[in-house]
C-alpha cells in the first residue's frame, strides 16, 4: 500500500482537490497517511494518527511504499519551532513536529532528504499528564491565532488546540471537537472537574462546535480568536475582556 509523507513544515489539508477548498486539518512534517486517491495536482489521504482524510497538494508530499524512518517513537518538537534541513535547505518546523530519526541522521523520503537537527526533543515515555505539566504545555500556546482546521502554532483551531497539547503525552484525540467529544470519561460537574479536562461547547442547535482545557472549575484555556484564558461557569465561556457570554456548555469529559 502506498503512503504519503509530508515534507514541508506544515501542509494544508483540504476537503476537496482544490486550492479553493476550505481547509478541514493539516500535516506537519514527518507526519504520514494511506495514500486512497489521486488527481493531477492533489492526493486523497488517512492520516495514520487520527484516521482523518483529506486532500494534501502533491507538491507538498512524497509517496512512497514505506515511511522511512516512520515509527511511533514518541519524540516531538518541544520548542516552539525547531530547525531541520529539507534537501539541505533550512526549515522552521513548529511545536509538536514527530521527530522521526536522532540529529543529522538523513531520512529520504521519495525525492526529499529530511534531516533533523534537535538534540533533546521531547519524549513522551517520560511525560506524567500532571495537571501541572498539562497546564505548561498548553500555555506555550498562548496567543496563537486562531485558524480554522490549523495544528500549529502558526494558526490553530480549538480541536487542533487540545489535540496537540494532549499528543504531548501520548493521549491521542481525534481531530474534531464532535469526534473528541466521543472519546473520555464523563464529568458530570464543573466543580470535579481537574486541570486537562475538556469542556465541550454546542449551537443552538444542539451541535458540539468548541472544545477547550480546564485549568480549574473557574477557567479555560482554548482557541477562540487566539489562544487565551477565559472564565467558565455552569452557563458556559465569560470572555475575560468583554465580560460576555461566548459559549454555552454541554458536557465536560476526562481522558486520564
Amino acid at each position: 500500500m502506498p503512503f504519503i509523507i509530508c515534507c514541508v513544515p506544515v501542509s494544508p489539508l483540504r476537503a476537496e482537490s482544490s486550492h479553493k477548498s476550505e481547509m478541514i486539518s493539516q500535516l506537519l512534517l514527518g507526519e504520514g497517511g494511506e495514500l486512497l486517491e489521486e488527481a493531477e495536482y492533489f492526493v486523497k489521504l488517512r492520516c495514520l494518527h487520527d484516521g482523518y482524510e483529506g486532500w494534501c497538494q502533491r507538491s507538498q508530499v512524497a509517496i512512497v511504499e514505506s515511511l522511512p524512518g516512520y515509527r511511533d517513537n514518541g519524540l516531538y518538537v518541544g520548542d516552539w519551532t525547531d530547525k531541520v534541513l529539507i534537501n539541505g535547505v533550512t526549515a522552521w518546523v513548529p511545536m509538536g513536529t514527530p521527530v522521526l530519526a536522532p540529529a543529522q541522521e538523513v531520512i529520504q523520503a521519495g525525492p526529499y532528504k529530511l534531516q533533523y537537527t534537535t538534540g533533546s526533543a521531547w519524549n513522551v515515555a517520560g511525560a506524567v499528564p500532571t495537571a501541572e505539566a498539562i497546564k505548561a504545555r498548553a500555555e506555550r500556546f498562548l496567543n496563537t491565532p486562531y485558524l480554522w482546521g490549523g495544528r500549529s502554532i502558526f494558526g490553530i483551531d480549538c480541536s487542533g488546540y487540545c489535540q496537540m497539547v494532549f499528543r504531548f503525552f501520548n493521549i491521542p484525540l481525534l481531530r474534531d471537537a464532535y469526534l473528541q467529544a466521543t472519546q473520555g470519561e464523563s464529568i458530570g460537574f464543573l466543580q470535579e472537574v481537574r486541570c486537562g479536562d475538556l469542556a465541550f461547547f454546542d449551537n443552538a442547535e444542539g451541535r458540539i462546535t468548541h472544545v477547550g482545557i480546564l485549568l480549574n472549575e473557574q477557567e479555560i484555556i482554548h482557541a477562540s480568536g487566539k489562544v487565551r484564558i477565559d472564565k467558565i461557569d455552569n452557563a458556559g465561556i465569560v470572555h475575560t475582556d468583554t465580560g460576555l457570554r461566548t459559549h454555552q456548555l454541554r458536557i465536560i469529559k476526562r481522558y486520564w
